[in-house]
């Protein structure tokens, strides 16, 4: 059944080209490479980390999952980053990609070293950017609502909380609710 209307960011801004490093003064975000298959692990075994993203990776496991956002890339799925302050590595940013509604999900984390030091809203602020200048009407994130760090990053970016959604995200202490946060582009 053919769209009635065309996708709202144009394919050819993702297929087919690099994946963007960005830049912010002293913070980077780059494409993942196998050389952070040790940072990966080592991130995964923070409990915060695996709280509040629910899962653990072993060396084989975060081998395969650059894998999988190199090649998310290159098929528009996903624009994940790993960021870097300082030539350090320091956490993750991700924008699930919906080329066709123009709409992109952000999900994040810090490293323990990098909390508190303004690295994930630096991060979001330059996801966010990143997604607004290739053509995306708006960008959303959720969050447990016992995540309060998370909020106020979000908050500190300026994506207004839209609402709650009761009992949306399963994590190992069992369902929690998850607020909606969400900001339109230009």
């Amino acid at each position: 059944m053919p769209a009635e209307i065309e996708p709202v960011v144009d394919p050819r801004a993702v297929v087919g080209t690099p994946q963007p490093i960005l830049v912010d003064g002293s913070l980077a975000l780059r494409p993942w490479r196998v050389s952070d298959v040790g940072s990966l692990v080592t991130a995964y075994a923070d409990p915060a980390i695996r709280h509040w993203h629910t899962r653990t990776m072993d060396a084989d496991e975060a081998r395969a999952w650059v894998a999988s956002e190199q090649a998310a890339w290159q098929e528009a799925r996903r624009a994940s980053w790993a960021v870097e302050q300082e030539t350090l590595f320091a956490g993750r940013m991700t924008l699930r990609l919906n080329l066709a509604g123009g709409t992109a999900e952000a999900a994040y984390w810090t490293v323990p070293t990098a909390r508190g030091r303004g690295v994930a809203p630096r991060a979001l602020e330059a996801a966010v950017a990143w997604a607004f200048r290739t053509g995306f009407h708006r960008v959303e994130l959720q969050h447990s609502t016992r995540n309060e760090p998370s909020c106020r990053v979000a908050l500190s970016v300026g994506f207004a909380a839209e609402g709650t959604r009761r009992a949306a995200g399963l994590h190992a202490d069992g369902w929690h609710d998850m607020h909606l946060h969400g900001r339109v582009g230009p």
